[in-house]
Parts: structure tokens; sequence; C-alpha cells
């Protein structure tokens, strides 16, 4: 998928792995639990509007599409920060026994 040049799906799960890869997406569907990958990623929520699914597909295929960005804090350091973020509290609540 890293290497595709669009993806068309109905799956919520390729939307997020779209967005992070930065590959165009178009979903096929009138909602989405993801709604991050639209406002600042490289989703396309289309529905099955066949007429704009050609139209946005085309236009994503001549270079002129979506191209939006990776949301703030998917950089795979979540873990690290919540560590951080444990070991802080940790420490302050170990002087309060």
């Amino acid at each position: 998928m890293s290497n595709a040049r669009i993806v068309l799906t109905d799956s919520g799960g390729l939307q997020e792995e779209t967005t992070a890869l930065g590959v165009p997406c178009l979903t096929m569907r009138k909602n989405t639990e993801r709604p991050i990958t639209i406002e600042q990623g490289t989703n396309t929520m289309l529905g099955r509007d066949v007429e704009a699914i050609r139209h946005h597909a085309a236009e994503v295929l001549e270079g002129r599409g979506k191209s939006g960005r990776v949301p703030e804090f998917w950089d795979g350091h979540t873990a690290e920060r919540i560590a951080a973020d444990l070991a802080g509290w940790l420490i302050e609540h170990q002087g309060r026994r």
C-alpha cells in the first residue's frame, strides 16, 4: 500500500493507514469513525457517487488530489510519551505514601 498512488476503500482501518503513509484514499461510505483522516489526512469521503469517485480518482492520478498530512502524535512515539507520563506520575505519588 505504501507504493500505491491511490486507495479506494470502505474500510476504516485503511483510512488510517493511508493517512499515516501519505497515500490518497477515496472512501466509499457515507460516514466514518475516523474523521481526523478527512480533516487532516489524505482521506476523502465520497459515498457511492460514481461520478464523484471517478472525478476524485482522476484528480489524484493527475497529481491534483488531496495531499493531507499526518496528524499530530501519529509519529510512532505514543508508547514513549505514555511511559514518560507514567514515570513522572509514579515519582510524584511515591512521596505521598
